[in-house]
C-alpha cells in the first residue's frame, strides 16, 4: 500500500499557525510558539516565512479565495429563502474556519495595510451580494422593500455576519465559542430579512429558524 506523501513544511506551518491563531488569538502567538508547536527550529520556519506577517498574509490569501467564491455563487441565479439560508451557512463556515481574522480584525487591519485594502473589498462584496439576494426576493414577489430599505438591510446583514463571532466572544470571553453557534449568526442575519418577507417565504423562514430560536 502506497504511503501518503508528507506534507511540505510550508503547508504545515500555515496549518499550525491557523489552528494556534484560532485557539489563542493572533496577537498571542509568536513565530517561536509556532516553531515549538511543530518541533522545528525557528530558522527552519524563517526559511519559509521571514516574519509572522507573511504567515498571516498567506492564510488571508487562502481565506480571500474561499470567501470570494462563496460570495459570488448566489448571485449567479435568482435565489429563494432556502438558497439564502444555505448560502449564509456556507459563509459562516468560512468565517469559522478563519475566525481569528474576525476576532482580531481591528488589530490586524490597523497593523497590516494589505489586509486593510483587501478586507475592505470583501466587506463591499458582502454588501453587494446581500443586496442582490434581497433584490431577487423582491423581483420574485416574496419580499417587499423600498430601494432605501434594501440598501440599509444589505449593510446591516453584512455587519452582523462580520461581527457576530466577536459579539459571541464578548458575551462570554472565558467560554469557548463552539462551531455550532454559527447557526445563531445565520439566524440573526435572516431575522433582519424576516419582517420584509411575504406569505410562504416568511412561513418557510420561521420553520428554518425554529431550532435556533429555542437555543
Amino acid at each position: 500500500m502506497d504511503k501518503k506523501p508528507k506534507r511540505r513544511t510550508r503547508e504545515r506551518i500555515l496549518e499550525t499557525s491557523l489552528r494556534l491563531f484560532n485557539d489563542f488569538g493572533e496577537p498571542n502567538v509568536t513565530t517561536t510558539v509556532i516553531a515549538d508547536e511543530m518541533n522545528i527550529s525557528p530558522g527552519n520556519l524563517y526559511y519559509h516565512f521571514h516574519n509572522k506577517d507573511e504567515i498571516v498574509e498567506s492564510i488571508f490569501a487562502d481565506f480571500e479565495r474561499a470567501i470570494e467564491e462563496t460570495l459570488a455563487t448566489p448571485t449567479r441565479r435568482q435565489a429563494d429563502v432556502d438558497d439564502i439560508w444555505l448560502f449564509l451557512h456556507l459563509l459562516f463556515e468560512n468565517i469559522w474556519k478563519y475566525r481569528f481574522l474576525y476576532r482580531d480584525l481591528n488589530d490586524l487591519l490597523t497593523r497590516n495595510r494589505t489586509l486593510e485594502i483587501h478586507f475592505k473589498k470583501i466587506l463591499a462584496h458582502k454588501v453587494r451580494t446581500a443586496q442582490a439576494l434581497c433584490e431577487g426576493l423582491v423581483a420574485a414577489g416574496t419580499m417587499r422593500a423600498t430601494p432605501g430599505e434594501l440598501q440599509a438591510l444589505a449593510t446591516n446583514m453584512a455587519a452582523i455576519a462580520t461581527y457576530w463571532l466577536s459579539f459571541e466572544y464578548a458575551c462570554n470571553p472565558r467560554a469557548n465559542v463552539e462551531s455550532g453557534r454559527i447557526g445563531r449568526g445565520v439566524y440573526q442575519v435572516m431575522a433582519m430579512v424576516s419582517p420584509f418577507l411575504l406569505g410562504e417565504a416568511r412561513t418557510l423562514l420561521e420553520k428554518l429558524s425554529g431550532e435556533y430560536v429555542r437555543q
